[in-house]
């Protein structure tokens, strides 16, 4: 059985509203740290079997980005499968977050590698708005469609 990873991905209007921003997340500790295109997300985490996908969705929002999500209608997009063969259930959300607020929680690891000490990192060490052409550089191949998905929905509703 697959991993399945559940997560938000929020969008808005760019402060002249003249087009789309979408929020995206960059993974923390030092496998991460410097990389760029390619390597951010969607605010997301794993759930199991006993947890609505929503719901934990919700949750890993508020764990990486120290924020509660945004109330609005979400969106439920074509869940996708990650390189790994992690399966990504994802709900875009109209919404907004100050990446300057960012809290997200930590995790240990042993750094440098075989050296006995464990390090505690973020799980997310930034946040950013990006436009829907540079976030499909900066996302990870296999959450790609998510934007696609989105913006052919965002056009096609004409939404605010």
């Amino acid at each position: 059985m697959p991993k399945k990873s559940a997560g938000l991905l929020l969008y808005r209007r760019n402060d002249d509203k003249s087009q789309w921003e979408l929020l995206l997340v960059h993974p923390g500790g030092p496998f991460w740290r410097k990389k760029d295109d390619g390597a951010w997300t969607i605010p997301k985490g794993e759930f199991d079997d006993s947890e609505n996908p929503l719901d934990a969705a919700r949750r890993e929002f508020k764990e990486e980005l120290g924020a509660d999500p945004p109330a609005g209608d979400p969106i439920k997009l074509k869940p996708v499968k990650q390189a790994g063969g992690k399966i990504v259930h994802c709900w875009a959300v109209a919404g907004d977050f100050d990446p300057t607020t960012l809290h997200s929680n930590t995790f240990q690891q042993e750094w440098p590698p075989k050296s006995g000490r464990m390090r505690e990192f973020p799980e997310i060490d930034r946040a950013a708005w990006y436009s829907p052409e540079i976030a499909k550089q900066k996302i990870i191949g296999g959450q790609l469609p998510l934007i696609d998905e989105l913006m052919a929905i965002l056009v096609s509703e004409a939404r605010p």
